[in-house]
């Protein structure tokens, strides 16, 4: 019986679950994971799985490299993903896709869009879906950074009800619980404060990248998409017969009663700035009276390169933050616009062309 009523849900399991001992893939956690899934699935719920690993898993094939350059990280994540893809087929009895995304998959709204299709046409055909950032090719520049993060970002794309983050601790406490015996396990949170932030103080496991606030971070972006997400020990099998029995088992962060349309939680949340527009003081009288179309009378500089339809940062000239928008002309028409002493030429221009940026494509500060 679903008790949660949940129609998707997208699960992030972590490398340290992936490849607890540092030698290569382990189903010892993923058994109970995996169960898990099957039972989700036999009651109807479709299961997006985001599955951290390929490094740790294929670390054990590089046991010389003492000292663990960019090329041998890459080498130990093309090894370990394969090894990791074919732990997860053993576990089930129904076919899985890989899908390997970096940020430039989802910072670019036509690949973005592109995603969510392979998702839903995936969970249309009974397909399990297992995605993972794509560590045998990305850089610092185009690395989305923790699995956790990408997890939240799969949950928007993919128009979860929930999201579950299995975490090598219970869930959030008020303190760190490797320091702290006194530490008091928050069982749920229904709007994530500064304070929230605060508590989780980044501990880290000995196998993954990402910590508590990572995962706090995630809930974040998740929850303002309107998705229920939930912090649970994925070491613990008791933890999912709770999630299959309607129970909470670690700490829930309750999703937004108003939650961003789709398009602006991807403009806020994924896409990214690939420049800026400087804009006169006045233009924020706009934005509180919700009529967000910027002309050239607003505009004071262009920073950057960005061609037509990229996202951009809107700030004043003392670098407060106004907006990220989809521009509707390329930073070379704009400072070309912007450099002309004739201010009649730019008024006519955009009189044929329409405004730099429309409200339809507005992310606005309250939501950065």
């Amino acid at each position: 019986m679903n008790r949660f009523n949940w129609k998707r849900i997208v699960i992030k399991v972590g490398s340290a679950l992936i490849a607890p001992h540092g030698k290569g893939c382990s189903s010892e956690y993923l058994i109970s994971i995996a169960q898990f899934i099957v039972s989700c699935r036999s009651q109807g719920i479709e299961v997006v799985l985001v599955s951290s690993g390929s490094v740790a898993a294929g670390s054990h094939l590089f046991p010389d490299e003492l000292q663990q350059t960019i090329p041998i990280k890459k080498a130990m994540a093309a090894a370990g993903q394969a090894e990791m893809m074919g732990t997860w087929e053993k576990l089930f009895n129904f076919p899985t896709a890989q899908m390997l995304l970096t940020r430039c998959d989802l910072r670019d709204r036509e690949r973005y869009v592109s995603v969510r299709e392979t998702i839903f046409t995936l969970l249309e055909h009974d397909v399990l879906p297992i995605i993972n950032e794509n560590d045998t090719i990305v850089t610092d520049k185009l690395k989305v950074g923790d699995n956790d993060n990408l997890s939240a970002i799969v949950a928007a794309a993919a128009d979860a009800d929930a999201l579950i983050i299995c975490s090598d601790i219970n869930g959030l406490y008020n303190k760190n619980p490797n320091k702290h015996h006194d530490a008091v396990l928050i069982p749920s949170v229904s709007e994530i404060t500064a304070d929230i932030l605060a508590m989780a103080d980044g501990a880290t496991s000995a196998v993954g990248t990402g910590g508590m606030i990572t995962k706090v971070e995630a809930a974040q972006k998740a929850t303002l998409h309107g998705i229920d997400t939930y912090i649970v020990n994925g070491f613990n099998k008791l933890s999912f017969t709770k999630l299959l029995n309607g129970e909470n088992p670690g700490t829930h962060f309750s999703s937004d009663p108003s939650p961003m349309q789709e398009h602006l939680h991807w403009m806020t949340h994924t896409s990214t700035a690939q420049g800026e527009v400087i804009v006169e003081d006045n233009f924020t009288a706009k934005l509180d009276a919700h009529s967000e179309a910027l002309t050239s009378d607003d505009l004071i500089e262009v920073k950057g390169e960005f061609a037509v339809g990229d996202t951009i940062l809107v700030r004043k000239h003392d670098g407060t933050k106004l907006a990220k928008a989809k521009s509707n002309y390329s930073s070379c028409l704009l400072n070309f616009i912007t450099n002309q002493e004739d201010k009649n030429f730019a008024s006519d221009f955009q009189e044929q062309t329409g405004p730099i940026i429309s409200d339809k494509h507005v992310a606005l500060l309250e939501t950065l």
